[in-house]
């Protein structure tokens, strides 16, 4: 039940690629020699991250636009199609998704990958589990196998 951070799902990818090289920290706040540094790098070369302010937080609680974000620009990346597109109608907070997350979101619904919480909520903006994060990859995974 602990919660996952940015750093930590991104180290995941990284990891889902074999860790590849990276050529270097972009981020104020990703020192070298950290156990994401390299990982937060790749990232951010493969234009899956962007930070904000020239920061990434990786210590930070990913919220669940954010790992939206994450794995459909992930997904790019690697070549896989991402066409899908769901609607936030049957979700009582969808409203509540960050412009910039609107169309990463639209596409984890549309994909499967979100299927609502407690109470039939999306949660955009809350934060996620270790555990609900698995959940969520796992999805993704036979997601990319389809």
């Amino acid at each position: 039940n602990g919660t996952m951070t940015r750093g930590m799902l991104v180290t995941v990818l990284h990891r889902l690629e074999d860790i590849p090289a990276s050529a270097g920290v972009r981020f104020d706040d990703v020192s070298m020699g950290q156990w994401y540094t390299t990982a937060v790098s790749w990232a951010a070369e493969n234009k899956i991250v962007e930070g904000y302010n020239g920061s990434f937080t990786p210590n930070n609680s990913v919220t669940r636009e954010q790992i939206a974000a994450i794995l459909y620009r992930y997904a790019k990346a690697i070549g896989v199609d991402t066409p899908e597109r769901g609607s936030f109608a049957g979700f009582p907070d969808g409203d509540s998704t960050s412009g910039w997350a609107q169309e990463s979101m639209s596409w984890a619904v549309g994909a499967g990958l979100f299927s609502g919480g407690g109470g039939g909520r999306l949660n955009p903006g809350g934060n996620a589990t270790r555990a609900e994060v698995a959940t969520i990859l796992k999805r993704f995974v036979e997601y990319m196998a389809e």
